[in-house]
């Protein structure tokens, strides 16, 4: 079987789609299929290494990555997958591929990434009303898709809260990443350590994501003030890239709640650094106000880390329940909970929620399991069970 993925880039400062796609071919490659991913990304760009195939950039009309050479390449190519999945909404990718494809006999699936979450036409009503004149177009791309792919049955209830005209085959088939790297931790933590040898001996909580106001890092900074003259070694680490100036504004804020010695702020972190980081941590906190998988969630998993997340982290329901991390409102009131309530937590049980981790990972989060659920899915397009409409 071969298969193509569309994504508008492969950056890493995109966030978790463009690992997710990377994950996902990875994953596909060693269940013998022949997967390749397109991108709009220049030629010259090195994102993505051995799983982009070809690249169509540059793109155009900043987010929305408009490129008629993308339709042109599709139309001349598509005959030779047997299934295309576009990764995000509100882009040209997904609009490309539906006039290249519609009506052809290669079928093609779509991720949505969360980006029908009602979350978003709350907090951005101008922005959802801009939506609305795009929907018609996004619309027949979601209903003339073989299906449309949930990362879990929470995006899938809440996908259809936002729109009327709601006419989709939804399939629920996971998500995941790899794991950890097969490196020693003592190792990975000791040298990321080394490169910030102002965190050791301390009790380290990790934020690593981008830094964006649904992420909650305004709750974060607030509660950690609120539990931070509990233990003199609490240490707060606030890792991503981000808006230089939401940036800034996180800064100053810290500054001035006194935090400024309490937190670091290292930036991007990748490869090692970022494995280290997470050996090195007690806890991963994300106090997201709306997050449709999480992969750092997952990441840390990976490494028997705990999480303290939001109720509005999808995948929460099976941390929860695995008793691997603590749940609560994404709400200042929550975020201070959660945080209290890890304190409080007795050693032996801080211990066995990290072997909860490793397990929850092992049970849910692993890209291999999400891999397979995904090719059946593939092998059997015309599948229609989970059909929905809604007016």
């Amino acid at each position: 079987m071969r298969t193509l993925q569309i994504i508008s880039s492969l950056n890493p400062a995109m966030g978790g789609p463009p690992e997710g796609a990377a994950q996902i071919c990875r994953a596909l490659r060693r269940l013998d299929v022949d997967a390749e991913i397109a991108t709009l990304d220049r030629e010259d760009v090195t994102w993505g290494g051995d799983c982009c195939s070809v690249r169509l950039g540059p793109a155009r009309w900043g987010m929305y990555s408009y490129c008629e050479r993308l339709v042109e390449w599709l139309e001349a190519n598509a005959r030779t997958y047997d299934a295309v999945i576009v990764h995000g909404l509100w882009q040209f990718p997904g609009l490309a591929t539906w006039r290249a494809l519609r009506g052809g006999d290669t079928p093609y699936f779509v991720f949505p990434h969360g980006m029908l979450d009602p979350w978003f036409k709350r907090r951005y009503p101008l922005k959802h009303l801009k939506k609305q004149l795009y929907w018609p177009a996004e619309y027949r791309v979601l209903r003339d898709a073989q299906a449309v792919l949930f990362t879990s049955e929470e995006e899938r209830e809440l996908a259809r809260l936002s729109f009327r005209h709601y006419d989709v085959n939804e399939v629920v088939i996971g998500y995941g990443i790899t794991g950890r790297p097969n490196c020693d931790a003592d190792a990975l933590r000791e040298a990321f350590l080394e490169s910030h040898p102002n965190l050791r001996d301390k009790r380290l909580l990790l934020f690593l994501g981008r830094l964006h106001v649904k992420k909650g890092c305004d709750l974060l900074i607030d509660a950690f003030a609120t539990v931070a003259h509990r233990d003199p070694t609490l240490h707060l680490v606030i890792a991503g890239p981000g808006d230089q100036t939401y940036r800034a504004s996180l800064m100053a804020r810290a500054e001035a709640l006194g935090l400024a010695s309490r937190i670091t702020w290292p930036g991007l972190l990748r490869g090692e650094m970022k494995w280290g980081a997470f050996h090195a941590a007690e806890a991963f906190v994300l106090p997201s106000h709306q997050e449709n998988f999480g992969i750092a969630v997952a990441e840390a998993l990976a490494c028997g880390v705990p999480v303290l997340i939001s109720n509005r982290i999808n995948i929460w329901r099976e941390i929860e329940g695995d008793h691997a991390g603590l749940v609560a409102e994404d709400s200042l009131e929550g975020t201070t909970d959660l945080m209290h309530r890890w304190l409080d937590l007795p050693a032996p049980e801080r211990v066995g929620m990290k072997r909860n981790a490793l397990r929850c990972f092992a049970e849910h989060f692993h890209i291999d399991v999400a891999a397979q659920k995904l090719l059946d899915t593939l092998k059997e397009p015309q599948c229609r069970a989970q059909h929905t409409s809604a007016a």
